[in-house]
């Protein structure tokens, strides 16, 4: 699995996720992409096989309550999956925790992510959530 992780993350994750044993790993910055619409980014997503990192949820999934309806990947037929970090405030601990979460559970799945989207979320009560669905909706 190629993750790839977007410019509204921290570019410390790819070290986090190379040192976690996927080395293969890049970021939207380390590529040069950097300003790059997400729609552009899409394409580029699909053709290299890259699973995106991004906090960007709605952009690329929809809504939280409709996932799949909307968003950047409704209409992707088949790509490397999409994983969403979501919490209230989003500094660098918590990218690197909520990162952390995602990686264990990758580790635990044994598998890619084909047509499927990760979603870790942490909550105003600190609670953290992690939910798989396919993407898009079949």
């Amino acid at each position: 699995m190629k993750l790839f992780i977007d410019e509204c993350l921290s570019s410390e994750l790819v070290q986090q996720a190379i040192a976690r044993g996927h080395p293969d790993t890049s970021s939207v910055v380390y590529r040069g992409l950097a300003g790059t619409k997400d729609w552009h980014l899409v394409p580029i997503l699909v053709a290299d096989d890259l699973t995106l990192v991004t906090r960007n949820a709605v952009d690329f999934r929809g809504r939280a309550d409709a996932p799949g309806e909307k968003g950047l990947y409704k209409d992707v037929e088949l790509h490397a999956g999409l994983i969403c970090l979501t919490a209230p405030v989003m500094d660098l601990d918590t990218q690197m925790e909520l990162f952390d979460v995602a990686l264990d559970e990758l580790d635990l799945l044994g598998r890619d992510l084909v047509n499927t989207c990760l979603e870790v979320m942490l909550d105003l009560d600190g609670r953290i959530t992690v939910t798989r669905y396919e993407l898009p909706k079949v």
